[in-house]
């Protein structure tokens, strides 16, 4: 494993932090929906771009992460827009079973990592796909690895915006005494479940803080510069916080065997989160590099849980590098590449 501490790229410095808001429109970015059935029921997805004749035939499907939708990876795409030969093509981006425009299964217990992973090859499949490159944030990152493991012929590149991943696993396994590992993420699971409890209030007490403007101090640990953080994010992370769907996602993580499924992985995987990411540590590029062959992080400096909103060029070029396209390092004084550590964590119990 190579890890390298980078930060803004010429466009990302032009734009400044957070330049971009997410957008629900489709027809801007030339996309289209389709309500597409899996074995977990319907899923709405955005779709489109498609390359130019004769070109790879290979999907870029985009999966968002909890607490998201579709339309948090727009910046990304806007971004890759503004980079010479970097545009995005043949786009697939689910609205996962449980966010956006997609419910839950009717049988929730059917959903799984795994069946995720199946469910976004079939979108795939459906739309006329027999190979494809994939990028996740955060949870989708969990289910892109997944979907690399279980289809490693069709998967070719596995891109990662802040993946949970090992530490999320521990802390779901072990809230208590593994609370110190991401406390964060521990405190805001018990807040979700207690929000699950209290029904349709719970639902939409995230509604009622963002419309009081207290919202926005609640979610600014996930974010490297909040007070920047454009309105249109915590506006979405108010109407994506479902903690139904929230806590069945978290234990649904708990219950996957990263190691032995990871180890299976063949593509290359380019992984990359903030320096402030509540939900990462670097304990987690540690054991991942020890289970996936071909594993590369870049860590963005001033950034925290959503590098693909906060610096979507820097993150752009860090998970999808292109021809002559590099990231540039942002602090003065700080080394480009950093040595990866070599000590892994004790095994999840």
């Amino acid at each position: 494993m190579s890890t390298a501490t980078a930060g803004l790229g010429r466009l990302d410095a032009d734009l400044g932090y957070s330049p971009f808001a997410l957008s629900s429109d489709p027809g801007q970015f030339g996309l289209r929906t389709s309500l597409i059935e899996t074995a977990l029921g319907p899923v709405t997805v955005r779709h489109g771009r498609a390359g130019a004749p004769g070109g790879t035939g290979t999907a870029t499907i985009l999966l968002h992460g909890a607490a998201g939708s579709w339309t948090t990876w727009t910046p990304l795409i806007t971004a890759a827009d503004g980079v010479a030969g970097a545009p995005l093509t043949d786009l697939i981006i689910p609205d996962l079973p449980g966010w956006g425009d997609t419910s839950l299964p009717v049988d929730e217990d059917a959903e799984t990592i795994e069946s995720l992973a199946t469910a976004v090859a079939r979108i795939a499949e459906t739309l006329g796909y027999q190979r494809w490159q994939v990028i996740g944030h955060s949870l989708g990152g969990f289910v892109a690895l997944e979907l690399a493991a279980s289809a490693p012929v069709q998967t070719r590149f596995v891109g990662l915006v802040s993946a949970t991943t090992f530490s999320v696993i521990e802390s779901v396994r072990h809230p208590l005494t593994r609370f110190a590992v991401l406390p964060g993420f521990t405190a805001l699971l018990g807040v979700m479940r207690v929000l699950m409890a209290w029904g349709s209030m719970g639902r939409a007490l995230p509604g009622g803080l963002h419309r009081l403007g207290l919202l926005g101090h609640l979610t600014a640990p996930l974010f490297g510069d909040p007070g920047r953080i454009d309105g249109s994010i915590v506006a979405a992370l108010a109407a994506e916080a479902r903690p139904r769907s929230f806590v069945l996602a978290a234990g649904r993580a708990g219950r996957y065997d990263a190691d032995a499924a990871w180890a299976r992985i063949r593509c290359p995987v380019r992984s990359v989160h903030g320096d402030r990411d509540v939900f990462v540590t670097d304990d987690d590029d540690s054991r991942m590099a020890a289970v996936i062959a071909d594993l590369e992080v870049t860590v963005l400096a001033g950034t925290g849980h959503f590098g693909h909103v906060e610096r979507p060029t820097a993150a752009l070029l860090a998970v999808l590098p292109r021809a002559g396209c590099q990231v540039q390092p942002l602090l003065t004084g700080m080394p480009a590449v950093r040595p990866p550590s070599t000590t892994n964590s004790d095994p999840v119990e």
